[in-house]
């Protein structure tokens, strides 16, 4: 859960400014090496005990190199051996060489109530200079009372 000061306004009177880099455009599929995997660095293990059949049969049928170590009755682990892809290599990812999206929403984090499009700034400068003067702004706005 997320801890958030409540707000004193409505939505409509905030602006969110935000550098986002999506995982669908500033990601691609990287291999266990490429994101220094602690389970391909290291090795690693996985109880036997627990689970299903059909995952301990995909365990050992998966091509990786593993031994079957029984430490006492009822506790046998399968100990894979480092430098081999693990089993949530699919789901590793890394950073492709492109600058994030400099986005600024009218509303906060409870929305955009005007449903105003949001801007998307293409140099990182623009953003920069947008929120300059929405700060100064804002300043400007205090010291008239």
């Amino acid at each position: 859960m997320v801890f958030r000061i409540e707000p004193q306004m409505g939505a409509e009177s905030y602006k969110t400014y935000a550098m986002v880099s999506p995982l669908s455009s500033h990601f691609r599929p990287a291999t266990c090496a490429e994101v220094d995997c602690p389970h391909y660095l290291n090795g690693w293990r996985v109880r036997v005990e627990g689970l299903a059949p059909q995952d301990i049969h995909a365990a050992k049928t998966s091509g990786r190199r593993w031994i079957e170590q029984r430490v006492a009755d009822g506790e046998t682990w399968l100990v894979f051996e480092a430098g081999q892809p693990c089993f949530k290599a699919s789901q590793h990812r890394t950073r492709v060489d492109r600058p994030p999206l400099y986005i600024v929403r009218d509303g906060d984090h409870r929305g955009n109530p005007r449903g105003t499009k949001a801007r998307l700034h293409q140099r990182a400068a623009d953003w920069q200079e947008d929120f300059a003067e929405h700060q100064q702004k804002l300043a400007d706005e205090i010291r008239k009372g």
